[in-house]
């Protein structure tokens, strides 16, 4: 069940795009007919880790936090299931299970980059549309208050009564018991409903945006509004509209100008533009629990701060260790880093398409709003699992990979 619902930020969609690194060859042709390996396509080849730009000095340390939160999920699996339906060339639990006992125990920096480096293979994972792409999102933190009063106006609704769940296709129960699509968010707002706690209004609608978030109240409480569900609406961008409508420049098209619009335009006008997005998220009341940890992703375990990144699940298994070489003003410019697995989002769609999680809080959330370039993407496999998956394209494993780096 997914907890926690990135919606990417619509204007990260508009910043500048910068070249991407040459991609490798494509795999052999028919391997989409491969039972259970229809995607993502992999290069041809595995590749070494002298191929992974920066591996050798990027931090492990929240990348092995956040592996090892996933190792607990897949204990709790059955030995023979496999990790996705859709994606079932990442193996099963079985599978996973000699590297997860590797990395249980403490380990220094260098001692885990050797575990990984002879447990896992690195195999490129290959757009063939040509639009990687890596985004940021974050855990927002807001003012809020347990009854509306001025500026705090919005409320942050929970779950209504008449929500039938149906997949990504929810239903309204009506009062004659029949049942229709349910409806977009100008119906839902203008017919109110229970709320966990009042906000301000653009709060709320980036509050919906992230999926997730903590709420502070005046008597030093904090609670998570984790996810509930959605109305199974279209996501549409606000930012693009406010941008064709001449409200806001192509250049305050981020979060922090769309805010600063909702703050200087009347209340019919902020709730025409929150409106031109018809999808709206619904939220649960939770305890704060451990304020070091973030909200629980799709994988069901807490985020952990550029250890955790959202995919799609289309194209990968939850859990799974992905190597990541993008750029951001945020991360410092060029970078590279683990991350795993552990997330989704309704608008994170592609086999090299990354959500990466930043933290909780406003210096997470300006960090997160300057990540939007291409990039490329590595997906560490278990030696058994990328040796079954090029047996079955046809290639076999080169002999490079039996010996990385430092792994002797």
């Amino acid at each position: 069940m997914i907890r926690f619902a990135t919606l990417l930020f619509s204007a990260a969609l508009l910043a500048a795009c910068q070249s991407s690194p040459p991609p490798a060859a494509l795999p052999p042709a028919g391997h989409g007919e491969i039972p259970g390996l229809t995607t993502p396509p992999p290069a041809s080849t595995p590749a070494s880790y002298r191929d992974l730009p920066g591996w050798q000095s990027a931090p492990l340390a929240a990348s092995l936090e956040a592996f090892r939160r996933t190792c607990d999920r897949f204990g709790r699996r059955a030995w023979d299931a496999p990790l996705s339906r859709s994606a079932a060339w990442a193996g099963t639990a079985e599978d996973w299970s000699p590297a997860c006992a590797s990395l249980s125990a403490p380990l220094d920096e260098a001692a885990a980059r050797r575990v990984f480096e002879s447990l896992f293979v690195p195999v490129e994972i290959i757009d063939p549309a040509g639009k990687p792409r890596f985004t940021g999102y974050f855990e927002p933190m807001y003012e809020a208050r347990r009854a509306p009063e001025p500026g705090f106006t919005e409320p942050v609704m929970a779950i209504p009564s008449d929500f039938v769940a149906n997949g990504d296709a929810p239903l309204q129960r009506l009062p004659d018991g029949t049942t229709r699509p349910y409806p977009a968010r100008a119906e839902i707002t203008a017919r109110g409903g229970q709320a966990i706690a009042w906000a301000h209004p653009s709060d709320v609608f980036f509050l919906q945006v992230q999926g997730s978030g903590r709420l502070t109240f005046p008597d030093g409480t904090t609670l998570r509004a984790a996810y509930g569900a959605h109305n199974g609406q279209p996501f549409k961008s606000v930012a693009n509209w406010l941008i064709e409508t001449g409200r806001i420049t192509r250049a305050e098209g981020s979060m922090q100008g769309i805010r600063a619009w909702m703050d200087r335009a009347s209340a019919e006008e902020v709730r025409q533009a929150m409106n031109i997005n018809p999808r709206f998220v619904f939220f649960q009341s939770l305890p704060e629990g451990d304020a070091s940890l973030g909200p629980k992703g799709a994988h069901n375990v807490p985020l952990t701060t550029l250890g955790s990144m959202a995919v799609d699940p289309a194209f990968h298994a939850l859990g799974v260790p992905m190597f990541v070489q993008t750029t951001a003003p945020g991360l410092g410019g060029s970078w590279s880093g683990l991350l795993i697995a552990q997330d989704t989002g309704g608008a994170i769609k592609g086999p090299v398409r990354g959500d990466i999680y930043f933290g909780t809080g406003f210096d997470a959330g300006q960090r997160a709003g300057t990540m939007n370039a291409p990039g490329r993407l590595w997906v560490l496999l278990p030696r058994k699992v990328a040796e079954r998956l090029y047996r079955d394209l046809g290639a076999g494993l080169v002999a490079e990979t039996r010996q990385a780096p430092g792994a002797g």
